[in-house]
């Protein structure tokens, strides 16, 4: 293959925009309608998933080390929407099609020849990945709403109980689908660490008006069903053995919930900070289980934080990251961030110009690679 031809033709495909995406799946449902059925009744994120992924792949085509990991991921990850190996001849068919339509007289047969041969290699390394998935976990798995508290008009805590073991590691995020949202994937971090029980804490608050957070807050009751894909993610996860600075905003303090549990169970000497932030003391929704956890743990110090009010009570002034590099230095503790994108860019750009290295600060990065058909919400 013409690595070079093949990132100038996309990077030509790609200035169309939007038309790109619509173009590919009006092919693809046109000619293959029996597929349909695997997507969501509005196809908006779908498309911009799709020009995500096959940006990311034509970039990374003559990188192997980075694009093999990420094309088994969507492999194992495409398993929840149903996808059979037979489904892909006809994702690569509405592919060249598309292909060939936006570059007109440009696409010829070389450049066939080497997208046709960049695909077969993109599908194979795709449904080997989810065949050897296939033989020790299922594609996704069920569970059942046990309690939903509803702690403010846009935010819920909930407790689900998976029908089978599904394992994961503090940090880790699930994907998350209502029957009420069908084929609509969206990814939450469990706040607390793998339980005896296997049941599974998660925080939602409802985003831009999105179609799943929405739901899960306002739409689902005890007792309702949903699904869980496998656990994704690294960055959140402790490393090693350093003390661990926490930086959270909102709803983005559920994984540092798992963490301080897992450090709980794991008993030993680390030490944890954790600076929850919110922009009124109303937002601070999980405030009073904070604490208790802050009195039963000596190693564990909760600091409290507010960007819109004045500080009382024992409740700080000011953004998270801010809070916390007023209470550094740090100079040898892992730091972890988890909020919004805005606060989590925000956080990094901040702790940068406090002089913190790049390698000592934790983020997930959500990527098509682990957003698929779905995203945040």
């Amino acid at each position: 293959m013409d690595v070079t031809r093949l990132k100038t033709s996309w990077q030509q495909v790609a200035q169309y925009g939007d038309e790109v995406p619509l173009f590919f799946y009006s092919s693809l449902f046109l000619t293959h309608p029996e597929v349909r059925s695997l997507f969501p009744v509005s196809m908006a994120h779908q498309r911009d998933r799709l020009v995500g992924a096959l940006g990311r792949i034509v970039s990374e085509v003559d990188r192997v080390d980075e694009l093999v990991p990420f094309l088994q991921h969507l492999g194992r990850d495409h398993r929840k929407f149903a996808v059979l190996a037979e489904h892909y001849p006809a994702v690569g068919e509405a592919l060249l099609h598309t292909l060939s339509h936006f570059l007109g007289t440009r696409w010829t047969p070389d450049l066939a020849d080497d997208w046709t041969d960049a695909y077969g290699l993109v599908a194979k390394v795709m449904t080997e990945a989810a065949d050897t998935a296939a033989k020790d976990t299922p594609p996704w798995w069920d569970a059942t709403i046990v309690s939903h508290d509803r702690r403010a008009p846009d935010l819920a805590v909930m407790t689900i109980e998976p029908h089978q073991r599904l394992g994961f590691r503090p940090g880790q995020s699930l994907a998350v689908e209502t029957p009420l949202r069908p084929n609509l994937w969206r990814y939450y971090t469990p706040a607390n660490a793998p339980r005896v029980n296997d049941t599974i804490d998660l925080h939602v608050r409802v985003v831009g008006g999105g179609p799943v957070s929405t739901t899960l807050v306002q739409g689902v009751r005890v007792g309702d069903p949903l699904r869980l894909g496998p656990p994704v993610g690294e960055r959140l996860t402790l490393n090693g053995h350093d003390d661990a600075v926490l930086i959270a905003g909102g709803t983005g303090l559920a994984p540092f919930k798992a963490i301080i549990d897992q450090v709980r169970t794991e008993g030993g000497d680390r030490r944890v900070y954790l600076f929850a932030g919110g922009p009124t003391v109303r937002s601070l929704y999980d405030l009073r289980a904070l604490r208790a956890l802050s009195e039963a743990h000596p190693w564990l110090r909760v600091i409290p934080c507010v960007s819109r009010e004045a500080a009382s009570d024992g409740i700080e002034g000011g953004d998270a990251v801010d809070v916390a590099l007023r209470h550094g230095p740090w100079r040898s503790e892992s730091v972890y961030v988890c909020g919004s994108p805005d606060m989590v860019a925000g956080s990094v750009h901040r702790l940068a110009e406090h002089g913190l290295p790049r390698e000592r600060v934790h983020v997930e990065e959500f990527t098509t690679s682990t957003t698929s058909t779905g995203g945040i919400s």
